[in-house]
């Protein structure tokens, strides 16, 4: 039995082609378009499709299905299962906080944040993350880390 793609919506021709031109939209979504386009166009049969784009007939028929099913939303990549966080929202948030504050605010006989100094105050509030955790914490939140300055050798405190 021959899979037929549904007709195109006013506005889906136009952001198919856009979609199969795109040089910013994913890899991924830029050749499940594609599939379809050579589906609607051309009209290539799923076994034509996977020929031409060195895919497996399976998958071709998957993204045809789901184009019929969803529509071009379809072509996006659903959300996998896997692991869940390790920290949740309010122990990254501490860590951002407790970077973001004086240490000499919070009591602390220092006047600047080091790594080490932070991992051993959040583990002192209950939160056990590895240095190079709160790092990464602090990097996607656009945090940029200073280097310890110096003077002469000796480290300023």
């Amino acid at each position: 039995m021959t899979l037929r793609v549904r007709a195109l919506g006013d506005d889906e021709g136009g952001e198919l082609a856009r979609m199969t031109r795109s040089r910013t939209l994913g890899a991924g979504l830029v050749r499940r378009a594609q599939i379809v386009r050579h589906a609607v166009e051309e009209g290539l049969s799923a076994p034509d499709i996977a020929a031409r784009m060195g895919l497996c007939g399976a998958t071709v028929r998957f993204w045809l299905k789901r184009f019929n099913e969803r529509g071009l939303p379809g072509l996006e990549e659903d959300m996998r299962s896997g692991r869940p966080p390790t920290y949740t929202a309010e122990e990254r948030s501490a860590v951002i906080k407790a970077a973001l504050s004086r240490p000499s605010e919070l009591g602390l006989p220092f006047a600047s944040w080091t790594l080490d100094r932070l991992v051993a105050y959040l583990g002192e509030q209950g939160i056990g993350m590895r240095r190079s955790r709160v790092s990464e914490v602090l990097l996607a939140e656009d945090l940029k880390w200073r280097q310890e300055e110096t003077w002469f050798g000796a480290r300023v405190s």
